[in-house]
C-alpha cells in the first residue's frame, strides 16, 4: 500500500543535499543500532551525487559504521567498468572510495564489460538473483528491505530508469530489468521496476532545479505511474520528497507542511 507522500523544502540546492545527507546518517545509524546493519540504496544524477559528497564532507559520517552498510543501486548505464558515466564510478569518486566499506557489501550493477557481456537482459536476471540471494524471510520478497532507497527525479518524471510509457515501468513481476532505447544517452541501462521499489522502508525522491519543477508538480497532483513514473514511486513506511525551492517552485503550497523529521 502506498504512503503519502510528505515534502520538505530547503532554499537551494546545497541546503538540501547537506539536509538529505544529514537524514540520512540518522537513519542508517539508528538502523545499525536496532537491526545491526543498514541497506541503502543509491541514486546517480546531479542531486544523488550532490547527497554523496555532501555526506563526504559531514564530521558525523563518522558515526556510521562502514563495514556494516549494504549498498545497492537504483539503475545503472550499461557501460564498461569504470566508464565516468556509470553512476557507480561517480559514487566512489564522491564518497565510497574515501570511506572503509566492505567491498563484499557494495553491490554494483553489472558493466557492459562484465560476465554478462552485452546481454543487458541477462545483467539485469544476474542483479535480480544477487538481491533475491540478500533477502530474508522477514522480507517477504524477492528483494531485501531497504532502508531508505533514493531516486532522484528527471523533468520527465522518470526515476531510476523507468521512463514513462516505457515496458520498464509496466513491470510488475521482476524486480530488475534492462532498459533498450531509453530517451536519454545512453539507451542502455539496468533498472530496479516499481515492485522492488516499493520494498523499501523509506523512499526519498530527490528534485531540484527549475527544470524539476514541472516534473514535482505532475508527480505530487495525481498522475498515473505510467505517465509519470515518480508518481508510483513510494515506500512501506515513508515517502518523501527532498526538494529545493526552485524544484518546488510549481507546487500549491498545501501540499507543504513540513514534514516530521
Amino acid at each position: 500500500m502506498s504512503t503519502a507522500p510528505q515534502l520538505v523544502v530547503h532554499r537551494d540546492k546545497e541546503l538540501m543535499a547537506q539536509a538529505a545527507a544529514a537524514r540520512l546518517i540518522t537513519k542508517i545509524v539508528d538502523a545499525q543500532a536496532s537491526r545491526g546493519s543498514a541497506s541503502v540504496v543509491l541514486t546517480g544524477g546531479r542531486n544523488g551525487n550532490g547527497l554523496l559528497a555532501a555526506l563526504a564532507a559531514a564530521p558525523a559520517r563518522d558515526a556510521i559504521d562502514w563495514s556494516r552498510l549494504d549498498l545497492w543501486w537504483g539503475d545503472e548505464r550499461f557501460l564498461p567498468e569504470g566508464d565516468p558515466e556509470r553512476n557507480v564510478t561517480q559514487a566512489r569518486e564522491a564518497l565510497l572510495d574515501s570511506v572503509p566499506l566492505d567491498p563484499k557489501r557494495v553491490h554494483a550493477m553489472p558493466a557492459s564489460d562484465g560476465p554478462h557481456g552485452t546481454d543487458v537482459d541477462a545483467a539485469a536476471a544476474a542483479y535480480a538473483e544477487e538481491l533475491a540471494r540478500a533477502a530474508s524471510p522477514e522480507n517477504h520478497g524477492p528483494v531485501p528491505t531497504f532502508d531508505v532507497l533514493m531516486l532522484g527525479v528527471g523533468p520527465d518524471t522518470h526515476v531510476a530508469s523507468l521512463f514513462p510509457e516505457l515496458p520498464a515501468v509496466r513491470e510488475t513481476d521482476r524486480t530488475v530489468v534492462g532498459v533498450h532505447g531509453a530517451p536519454k544517452p545512453p539507451p542502455t541501462r539496468v533498472t530496479l521496476t516499481l515492485p522492488a521499489i516499493r520494498s523499501a522502508r523509506e523512499v526519498w525522491l530527490l528534485a531540484a532545479g527549475e527544470d524539476k519543477a514541472q516534473a514535482a508538480a505532475i508527480a505530487l497532483s495525481g498522475a498515473g505511474e505510467i505517465q509519470a513514473p515518480a508518481a508510483g514511486a513510494y515506500g512501506r513506511s515513508r515517502t518523501l520528497w527532498l526538494l529545493d525551492g526552485p524544484a518546488a517552485s510549481q507546487l500549491p503550497r498545501s501540499l507543504y507542511p513540513p514534514a516530521s523529521a
